[in-house]
């Protein structure tokens, strides 16, 4: 949303500053342009002038044309430069301000024509024909190009002003167009499952944010009563699965009491309800994870001392190696105060040591640390086994992925690792696997928030 927001604040800031800076180009034009017009009109005014002085006499002399426009001449010499010619091209007057210079014969009328004079500068020049005379009017372009130099200056800090002040009123107005937005982000973050009922105000108006809300709206509540069907698929699945089990495993035992003295009986009701055993398993561990990944299950997160925690699990650990024909040891276990869930954190810890047990040689060490670490605090379990392949690694925490056991024990359900990693995310943590860079063998290292 942070970024949407510059985005549009440097999208407005540039369309503001863009057309001001057209605004102020075109009125440079505009300006240009009414100076060259203005002077064309004063070059026909005094064209006018000159030509009433001056009569339809053709035959006058040059001091007679002198004497007869000499002294307009010299009240406009501030405004004017002036050239009078015959129709012959024959220079009959020529003002004082021109000095020495002689206007070039047949230069044009031309609105934004412009000449460059020797000793004097640039003039706007106009050509005029009445009667028999050709008049040459023109201007010092100087105070026009001084007015136009003057208003570039001004445009450059008034540019800077105007992308200055549009970056603010752009961020202004980018926080005030998504406020509706940021209003949808905030409810739409609370609807959890705990809190599914909640739905974003409708907007009033028939616009494209009234009907965004209502999409949104009607998405939460698909979303609610998917929420409702997996909490009853999960009652369900627990009554209709775990009660015909029950009975099973009732009449398996009472089966075996009357097989006593039929020893391959004995050894199938023996697997019957070994099976049953591991199907109880199974539901009981996908239910969990339906319910984790759900948003259903919420821990009461309380204050443990990890160093005692891990010092208690750490002789169940060292137990459940024994049993298995591998070693256990506790490398490190430092003191804190960490905010979890015991019960769970204990299920995390046993299915990891279970795991690492299962992959491990005869005798192999199985070892724990409890410490901190980059990120939080850090429960590292290494095996001595024989490790994964890069490419499996990504997979390690999938459901009903299985590895090789050791030689004569039972497969796993393909299910611990992922229970692992909802428990490690549901405490706010992460769950990470690699190789071991000292030996063969594994290291998972959970990371929880201190």
């Amino acid at each position: 949303m942070r970024s949407f927001t510059v985005r549009l604040t440097l999208r407005f800031a540039l369309l503001v500053t863009a057309t001001t800076a057209a605004v102020l180009i075109a009125g440079g034009f505009v300006l240009d342009h009414q100076v060259n017009r203005g002077l064309d009109a004063l070059h026909e005014i005094e064209a006018k002038e000159l030509s009433e002085l001056l009569g339809d006499d053709a035959g006058l002399e040059p001091a007679a044309v002198a004497k007869r426009i000499a002294h307009d001449a010299d009240a406009d010499a501030a405004l004017f430069v002036i050239q009078v010619s015959d129709a012959s091209g024959r220079v009959l007057f020529r003002s004082a301000n021109l000095g020495e210079t002689i206007l070039p014969a047949g230069v044009a009328s031309n609105p934004n024509g412009a000449l460059a004079l020797p000793n004097i500068g640039r003039v706007h020049l106009s050509r005029f024909e009445r009667g028999p005379w050709r008049l040459q009017i023109g201007s010092l372009l100087a105070p026009a190009e001084r007015v136009m130099r003057d208003y570039m200056r001004m445009t450059v800090p008034l540019m800077l002003g105007v992308g200055l002040l549009s970056v603010a009123l752009g961020y202004a107005f980018s926080r005030a167009t998504l406020r509706p937005l940021r209003a949808i982000a905030a409810t739409a973050n609370r609807i959890r499952a705990d809190n599914l009922s909640e739905r974003i105000p409708g907007a009033t108006g028939r616009d494209e944010l009234s009907a965004l809300t209502s999409l949104l709206n009607q998405m939460f509540d698909r979303l609610q009563a998917s929420f409702d069907q997996v909490g009853r698929f999960a009652a369900d699945v627990s009554h209709e699965l775990k009660t015909p089990l029950a009975l099973i495993r009732l009449n398996a035992e009472r089966l075996r009491a009357r097989v006593q003295t039929d020893p391959e009986a004995q050894a199938a009701v023996a697997d019957i309800l070994e099976e049953i055993a591991q199907l109880h398993q199974v539901i009981d561990r996908l239910l969990f994870l339906a319910k984790a990944e759900s948003g259903a299950l919420n821990l009461a997160l309380k204050r443990t001392e990890i160093a005692a925690f891990v010092r208690a699990f750490a002789e169940d650990a060292a137990a459940l190696a024994e049993d298995r024909g591998a070693m256990f040891a506790l490398r490190q276990n430092e003191a804190a105060d960490l905010k979890a869930e015991p019960d769970l954190l204990r299920q995390l810890l046993l299915n990891l040591i279970a795991n690492a047990v299962s992959v491990s040689p005869p005798g192999g060490l199985v070892s724990l640390v409890s410490a901190p670490g980059p990120g939080g605090w850090n429960l590292v379990v290494e095996d001595e086994g024989p490790g994964l392949p890069e490419v499996q690694l990504g997979r390690i925490f999938e459901r009903f992925v299985r590895f090789e056991s050791a030689a004569g024990q039972r497969a796993g359900t393909g299910l611990g690792l992922a229970i692992c990693k909802s428990i490690a995310e549901l405490h706010h943590g992460t769950i990470r696997a690699e190789n071991r860079s000292d030996r063969s063998g594994l290291r998972v290292t959970v990371t929880l928030p201190c």
